[in-house]
This record gives structure tokens, C-alpha cells and sequence, in this order.
């Protein structure tokens, strides 16, 4: 682990110093907080809205014909012949799929999930002519440093829940007082409860506009970002940004690629002369990822095209599922957790898979989820030139394992940099315990 400390701290205190002080900030700490619990998660507890844009409750409630009716597909499934090969290279295998249509069927139970999501302070708001769903978790601890957490895709708010806990009560999880975060997890547009644009523009870089202007509204005058996946883009986005308040941004998945690395990588040239093994290691990890990501491509050329998955939950299924990391196509960890019913250890299991499946499913959100992909038109792991600080947490089962070299340089006010023992491309919600030990740290000079 590497900590490093050239930024000055009292600055950024200093600069928002005044804004964290304010009214409507102190307002929000005087909530009341539930006995023995982490937040008040009553309608009482409703942010102050600030400029009279309204936060409003929300709770998830599907109706019972949306459950029938998606069992009634599940059924109804016209399924293909066995693929011609002895493993997932043609794609996610057909008895894979028998058996997770079987259990998701029969077996599983969405009511869980949206139990679990009520269970937690839910709101919804309008940001630039689009209702944006988030959850808002306060700690009860005092000086608690607010936190906006992004997901990305294949995945929802369903994927950082488990952090919440240890986030906002630090000291039933190993952590100090000290490191108490308030957390802020919103849905992406056109993913989960938020809504879905009816028009072009909504990329990594509106989110981030957004993603301001929501912390704003909450009062926090200051506050950090994380993000993975197309979260990191987003943090990214973010950093380039600068809005004032924002005081650092952590990723799990870095962009770092040098520019005249990134033109090989395109044009599929070999490795050049000169790179350290680290370097090597990750040229190579770019390689194999570089081949694995056709469902991105399509996603950025033909998102519309994908009627399929609109109208076959079992469609729907298999194409959220074909995502890379480190260890496969499908992602190792997830291959692996359609194995697992259960975890004592907090590994991912085949019910939080099908959680997240399901919320896609009924919310009819698997073609505008796949519109990001059309809208961004940069580079995907390239340095993008951010200047705020910068934490990074490099995990071992990411797509590639971004070279302490390449982050100083990507990332020039580099404050934390820490190679993780363990843990994939979905770290946040395979590793929980671990990924809120990396924020504790990673952001413990910004409070």
C-alpha cells in the first residue's frame, strides 16, 4: 500500500470549510437516528431540497403481475441447440442458462431484494429534466465525510449496497469513528428507478454534472466520488470537472494508458520494447480484454437493435451475464457465484445475481442501460488528464492491472495507490468488507 501526501489537505479543508458549515448541512446532521441502527430511514428524514427542487421518498413495490408474468416467460423460453464447443468461448453455456432459468423460476424470490432495498432511506429527485433515483445513507458518526458512489453496467445500486454498513459504521467493521462516511449511491440514467432520457447527451460527463449538483442539493458542501466500471468514467469525468467541493475521487478501475500505448493497443500491435514487467503484464491483460468486449462494441453501434432483451427475460439473462474480467468471459466471479447459494463471507451468490438480473427485467431498463455505450465517444482505459487528487485501488481480477508507472503519470496528484489482495471487476460487491477498507484509506487525508 502506498500512500502518498504532496497535496495540501488544509487547502482543500480551508476552500470548503464555509460551504460545509452551512444551514442546510447542519440541518441534515440533526436527523434523528434510529436506535442501534446506522440512519433514519422514516419519510421524517427527507434532505431539505435546496433551490426548491424537491427530494421525495420512494419505495420499490412491484406488482404482482410484473412477478407472474416474468415467471410465465422464464416457462415460455424457446431455447437454442447445445453450443458446438466444451466451454463458454460461443458464449454463456446453454445448461448454464437451463439452470439459472430453473432456479429463477421456481425458487428464487424477488420480494427479498425489494425488502432489502426498502430497507434503506430511497429517494427520488429531478436534475437537469430527469428524475434521478438514489439511496442516502448518514452515518451517526459526527464528522462523517459524505461519499457519492456510481455503479456501472452490467450492474445497479444493488451492487454497492453492501458497502453501506461498513461505510457508515465504521466501528462494528474493523474502522474508526473517524472513518464514517455519509453515503450517496444513485442510479445511473436509464438504469433502475431513474429515469430513462427520451434524448441524446446523458454520458459520463452530464452523470458527473449530475452527480454535483445532487450533492449540492444534500448540502454537503464538501464530499468525494467513487466509481468502477463506467463509474470510473464518471469519477473521471468528475475530476476533469472540478466543480468546487468535489476534494478527490477514487476509481477501482483507473484509465492510465499512456497515449502512444493506447494507439498500439488499437491497431493490435505487439508489446513495445522497453516496459517494465508490470508494464508487460498489463499490455497483455489489455490484449485479451481488447478481445473480449464485443458486447460493447454492439452496445455502442446498435443499442437499439437489442429488442431481444426487452422481450426475453432469459435473453436479458445471458447478455448481462457475458462480461469480462481478468479470469473469463463470462467474469469469473460471477460464472462462480451461480454456483454459490449462499455465502457466509459475503461472496457474491446466484440470488444477488438474480437480484440485479430482475431489476433490469422490471424495470425494462436493458436497452436504455445500453445506451451509454452509444453515447460516450472517448477512450475507455487511456489517461484522460485529471488534476484533482486521485485515490486508486488496483484489484487483481480487473481487466487489467494498472501499473504504479503508468498511475503517477495518468494521474499526477496520485494521493493513495494500493494493489489489493484479492477481488475482481465487481470488487465493491465481491469484496465488501475489503472495498470499504480501501475508501477508509484512501480518502482518510480529506476529512
Amino acid at each position: 500500500m502506498t500512500i502518498i501526501t504532496p497535496i495540501s489537505r488544509r487547502g482543500f479543508l480551508a476552500a470548503s470549510a464555509a460551504t460545509i458549515s452551512s444551514a442546510p448541512f447542519a440541518q441534515l446532521a440533526a436527523q434523528a437516528e434510529t436506535p442501534g441502527g446506522v440512519a433514519d430511514r422514516s419519510a421524517a428524514a427527507v434532505p431539505p431540497a435546496l433551490g426548491g427542487a424537491a427530494i421525495r421518498p420512494f419505495a420499490v413495490n412491484m406488482p404482482q403481475a410484473r412477478l407472474d408474468d416474468l415467471r410465465r416467460r422464464i416457462l415460455a423460453t424457446q431455447w437454442p441447440e447445445k453450443e458446438t464447443v466444451p466451454d463458454s468461448t460461443q458464449g454463456v453455456p446453454l445448461a448454464t442458462m437451463r439452470e439459472l432459468a430453473r432456479h429463477w423460476a421456481s425458487d428464487y424470490d424477488w420480494r427479498k431484494a425489494e425488502a432489502a432495498l426498502n430497507a434503506l432511506p430511497n429517494f427520488v429527485t429531478e436534475i437537469d429534466g430527469l428524475d434521478i433515483h438514489f439511496i442516502h445513507v448518514r452515518s451517526r458518526h459526527a464528522n462523517a465525510l459524505p461519499i457519492v458512489i456510481n455503479h456501472g453496467w452490467p450492474g445497479s445500486v444493488l451492487e454497492q449496497i453492501k458497502l453501506i454498513e461498513p461505510l457508515v459504521n465504521p466501528t462494528a467493521h474493523g474502522g474508526r469513528a473517524s472513518d464514517a462516511f455519509h453515503v450517496v449511491i444513485p442510479s445511473m440514467p436509464g438504469y433502475g428507478f431513474s429515469g430513462k432520457p427520451t434524448g441524446t447527451g446523458w454520458g459520463p460527463e452530464r452523470m458527473g454534472q449530475a452527480w454535483h449538483a445532487l450533492m449540492q442539493r444534500l448540502g454537503y458542501g464538501g464530499y468525494v466520488a467513487q466509481g468502477g466500471d463506467w463509474g470510473a468514467f464518471v469519477v473521471d469525468q468528475m475530476g476533469l470537472q472540478a466543480p468546487r467541493g468535489l476534494l478527490a475521487i477514487h476509481t477501482n478501475m483507473p484509465a492510465t494508458v499512456p497515449a502512444d500505448i493506447d494507439k498500439l493497443l488499437q491497431i493490435g500491435a505487439p508489446a513495445p520494447a522497453g516496459l517494465s514487467p508490470d508494464e508487460r503484464k498489463a499490455y497483455a491483460q489489455l490484449e485479451r480484454t481488447f478481445k473480449q468486449v464485443d458486447y460493447a462494441r454492439l452496445m455502442a453501434s446498435r443499442p437499439q437493435t437489442l429488442y431481444g432483451i426487452a422481450d426475453s427475460p432469459v435473453g436479458l439473462a445471458a447478455w448481462l451475464l457475458d462480461h469480462n474480467d481478468a479470469h473469463g468471459q463470462p467474469a469469473a466471479a460471477v460464472a462462480s457465484a451461480l454456483e454459490r447459494g449462499s455465502s457466509a463471507s459475503g461472496e457474491l451468490t446466484r440470488t444477488e445475481i438474480l437480484d440485479n438480473i430482475t431489476l433490469y427485467w422490471l424495470t425494462n431498463t436493458g436497452v436504455s442501460a445500453s445506451r451509454l455505450y452509444w453515447e460516450y465517444k472517448g477512450g475507455f482505459f487511456n489517461a484522460k488528464g485529471v488534476g484533482i487528487p486521485v485515490a486508486v485501488t488496483v484489484f487483481p481480477g480487473e481487466q487489467y492491472e494498472a501499473p504504479r508507472s503508468w498511475t503517477e503519470r495518468a494521474y499526477p496528484r496520485l494521493a493513495y495507490y494500493n494493489q489489493a489482495p484479492r477481488g475482481g471487476h465487481f470488487a465493491a460487491w465481491e469484496e465488501p468488507q475489503l472495498f470499504a477498507s480501501e475508501l477508509r484509506a484512501a480518502f482518510r487525508t480529506f476529512r
